[in-house]
């Protein structure tokens, strides 16, 4: 099955740079996700447990959602320029790493848990809202990628495929028989 996608297109070109838009859309989609993380008192909880600033904590906060946007990139790769299904999968990418980071190293290792009631609450959803603002600026922000590696945009050419067949002007001369 794994064959037949990557003989489909499931591999990024090299033009496509799937990790460096990953990358880019995660730093808009930060914003979002740390507000509802400082209503939810998230970012002051987490601030207390490591003794650091608010401010220290912010840029933790916006460091692992840039791998993260890294991975999202990586993972998906082309699938990830999906527009109606973009915002599903970035959803589903956020409660995925919600569920593999934060939950087993906040709540499960330490002695006690680290976050509880609305810090948590406000973990989980600054984790969707982010997932879910990644998924819908992919596409946008990989356009806007793609745009800039040429001089002008692309054009769909007709000297392939079934209107190339049906074109007298593409039509090729058969080579001659050297005799």
């Amino acid at each position: 099955m794994l064959s037949m996608l990557r003989a489909h297109g499931l591999d990024a070109g090299p033009t496509q740079r799937p990790l460096l838009t990953g990358f880019l859309t995660s730093l808009p989609a930060d914003v979002p996700a740390i507000a509802t993380l400082h209503a939810f008192g998230t970012l002051g909880a987490l601030a207390d447990a490591a003794n650091i600033s608010a401010a220290s904590a912010i840029l933790v906060v916006v460091a692992c959602m840039a791998l993260g946007g890294l991975l999202y990139g990586s993972l998906f790769r082309r699938a990830a320029n999906d527009r109606r299904g973009g915002w599903l999968f970035g959803l589903a990418f956020g409660f995925l790493l919600w569920m593999l980071g934060p939950i087993p190293l906040l709540q499960w290792l330490p002695e006690r848990p680290i976050l509880s009631g609305y810090p948590a609450m406000g973990l989980l959803l600054g984790q969707l809202i982010w997932g879910l603002t990644l998924g819908v600026a992919f596409p946008l922000v990989h356009q806007r990628l793609l745009g800039g590696l040429e001089d002008e945009p692309p054009q769909r050419s007709e000297s392939t495929g079934p209107q190339a067949a049906a074109d007298p002007h593409l039509k090729r001369k058969a080579p001659e028989a050297e005799q």
